[in-house]
């Protein structure tokens, strides 16, 4: 299996196999991301794949899971994709489910009843970036979206059949719009309903637009408090049906995770009694 630059996956495909399908992103201007400044966008050619599969099928022939890198691989175009999941399908009979990164817009950029074909071919959940439900936040970023657009882009994907993951970043707004960008973000939870919300929080990376950002004083990131109000204020908006929430990522003070509704009060004494704990060390 042949790889170009660092590789990311979600969490949850740990144990996937990871077929670099497209290199880099193909949006690319997010002020807090650099994990693909150094890749330029271009979707990987069907003897590529066919040949990194025939490779991996050699000494891993039983994959059960496969997740499609790098960070937009729903942008590739439909006539290319299609035979990528056939020939997924084809060289591991044993193959439940495909993830794959999107944005709004690649989303956007598919039918229902395109997406509905991925579906069929094995294509089961899709990991969207939503950030915020603070447009004034999104711009900011230069997320390149509405929040209109990306609640239509989630609805597409309901109505294709698959599972939704989206994740949010407490501290994205930094301290000016802390209390904002967390009210509204779980308010717009509220609104998609995905199927897992996972919590991270931001982290100034060396070389990013946002790192410039903060030199020059236009950014200050929430202390630990601060990002463990927004976690609670975020779960205090959430209203959700059957959401799994999780702030178990590594970027995070504070671990938890459990499923909304039944779970809520749950969580939210966790997060209470963090906070109460931690003002108790400080002051004393």
């Amino acid at each position: 299996m042949r790889y170009q630059g660092m590789i990311y996956r979600p969490p949850s495909e740990a144990e996937s196999l990871i077929l670099q399908a497209s290199i880099g992103c193909s949006h690319n201007r997010c002020t807090f991301c650099g994990s693909f400044k150094q890749k330029t966008f271009r979707v990987r050619s069907l003897q590529e794949i066919r040949e990194d599969l025939e490779e991996t099928r050699s000494y891993a022939g039983h994959v059960r899971r496969v997740f499609l890198a790098d960070g937009d691989a729903l942008a590739i175009p439909q006539g290319e994709l299609v035979p990528m999941l056939e020939l997924l399908g084809e060289s591991f009979p044993h193959l439940e489910r495909v993830g794959v990164y999107a944005n709004t817009q690649s989303i956007l950029r598919k039918s229902v009843a395109e997406l509905q074909q991925l579906r069929a071919l094995g294509l089961g959940i899709v990991y969207l970036g939503v950030e915020s439900g603070d447009q004034t936040v999104l711009d900011r970023i230069c997320k390149g979206t509405t929040l209109d657009e990306t609640a239509q882009a989630a609805e597409r994907i309901r109505a294709a059949g698959m599972l939704l993951s989206v994740t949010v970043i407490l501290g994205i707004g930094g301290v000016e719009r802390s209390r904002i960008h967390a009210e509204r973000t779980g308010r717009f939870l509220t609104r998609i309903q995905p199927d897992y919300a996972g919590a991270l929080s931001v982290m100034v990376e060396p070389g990013t637009l946002l790192a410039e950002e903060e030199s020059a004083g236009r950014f200050q990131a929430p202390g630990v408090d601060g990002l463990l109000e927004e976690l609670q204020i975020m779960l205090e908006h959430t209203e959700a049906t059957r959401l799994f929430f999780a702030s178990n990522h590594a970027s995070n003070y504070l671990a938890i995770k459990g499923w909304l509704p039944e779970q809520k009060q749950e969580l939210l004494r966790a997060v209470e009694y963090v906070r109460a704990r931690l003002h108790h060390w400080v002051i004393g």
